[in-house]
């Protein structure tokens, strides 16, 4: 509850969080009683108890522990061994003493189920409300409240109200947010006669910041983009619909002056967000006629052209990251395709998605499976390795998995 009092009498059993000295609590109290069973159904049916422990031993020995609904401590039901100690362990006062923010209440309640108390609840001296009750042995209990701490309880009940009713709204935020970024990726895919082509992304949160696109150019030109955010979640995911907009609201010059379209959404990014804020990005422009690919690698891992004959041919960085630099300079590459050549953009959360031995799956294995698809249609082949990738660890994904596959076609 941060810097606000606790109430007497409750929140004594969370855990500290400095470490500074060994975990330490009170586990359990004894109480010996006849017959355990008995004593069992009276903790259980009459005053509302959990059943923590129910345990028989290989020498018929019963081990039971129950506990109030909001205790800090269990209650142990001890089968006493022989009538001589019974007289000695059993029928006295326990000393256990039981808090409520509402003695009257309770009291009323477990007179109802039968429990006998030694007098209805009075004020004593030393201030609050108190009664004393037994179980079926006469082991007798001590029921108190106090006014702090009946405001105390409706403190805190308010307080986990507000904080559930925050967290309600913030995951329906978080969903419209998910829906909202699902939208930025591509819902149509421009056509290509020559270029058979799918993306996916698999976002480790609700929302991420990796980043896919296909943009109709114009003159039998697409555009193929992948980026990949700094950081992870809102923050990113924010960046990630700022990059987008800009590129989607610039895509106009990105044919005839693809270097100064670049520049323009790096300067915009760049003073649109904050001064740590950068994005990796792999532009590229392929040519529908004459099956030709110009890029722009900036700062992101390399383009993968498998070839028809399984060599493979990376596309290498041509200029810095977006976002570092307001005057940032790019350069464009050229790399011809031919028809059956695959080629594949993807960002680290595959290259580096680790299994539970802490092994990589690496560029590598990307390349061998990328090899063993290359034939089958891009969207079987995508999602065989996304799901691949993602079934290293699927109770821990790290980072979102994203993957553009491409393949040239003859000409119909």
């Amino acid at each position: 509850m941060g810097n606000t009092p606790v109430p007497f009498g409750i929140e004594r059993h969370l855990l500290r969080l400095d470490r500074k000295d060994a975990y330490l609590s009170l586990h359990f109290v004894m109480i010996f009683v006849r017959n355990q069973e008995r004593s069992l159904h009276f903790y259980v049916q009459q005053l509302g108890f959990t059943v923590i422990v129910d345990h028989r031993f290989e020498n018929g020995a019963r081990w039971i522990e129950v506990a109030p609904p909001d205790g800090s401590a269990n209650i142990a039901l001890a089968q006493v061994t022989s009538e001589a100690n019974a007289d000695q362990l059993v029928g006295h006062d326990t000393h256990v003493y039981f808090l409520t923010e509402d003695v009257q209440a309770k009291y009323n309640e477990w007179s109802r189920r039968g429990v006998q108390f030694h007098a209805p609840p009075e004020t004593p001296a030393w201030g609050g409300i108190f009664t004393r009750f037994e179980d079926p042995d006469g082991n007798s209990f001590g029921l108190a409240g106090f006014d702090e701490l009946a405001r105390g309880v409706e403190a805190q009940r308010v307080a986990l109200a507000q904080k559930y009713d925050a967290e309600r709204r913030a995951t329906q935020e978080l969903e419209i947010a998910k829906q909202v970024q699902a939208r930025l990726f591509p819902q149509i895919h421009p056509s290509a006669s020559t270029l058979e082509y799918a993306g996916l992304c698999l976002q480790a949160r609700q929302v991420g910041g990796d980043y896919f696109d296909f943009l109709d150019l114009g003159q039998d030109r697409l555009g193929l983009v992948i980026g990949d955010v700094s950081g992870k979640g809102i923050a990113a995911a924010l960046l990630m619909a700022n990059l987008q907009a800009n590129l989607r609201s610039q895509s106009a010059t990105a044919l005839d002056h693809p270097e100064l379209f670049l520049q323009s959404v790096n300067r915009m990014f760049y003073e649109n967000t904050v001064e740590s804020a950068y994005a990796s990005l792999f532009f590229a422009v392929y040519d529908d006629r004459t099956q030709s690919l110009r890029y722009a690698n900036c700062g992101h891992l390399p383009g993968l052209v498998i070839r028809s004959d399984g060599t493979c041919e990376r596309l290498g960085s041509t200029a810095t990251p977006l976002g570092l630099f307001h005057n940032w300079e790019c350069s464009m590459a050229q790399h011809q395709l031919r028809s059956g050549d695959l080629f594949a953009l993807c960002t680290d959360g595959i290259t580096e998605a680790c299994d539970q031995k802490g092994q990589e799956f690496g560029e590598d294995s990307l390349i061998e499976r990328l090899r063993c698809h290359r034939d089958q249609p891009c969207q079987s082949g995508l999602q065989a390795i996304t799901a691949e990738v993602r079934n290293l660890n699927p109770t821990d994904q790290h980072d979102d998995i994203t993957l553009i596959l491409a393949k040239c076609t003859p000409r119909s």
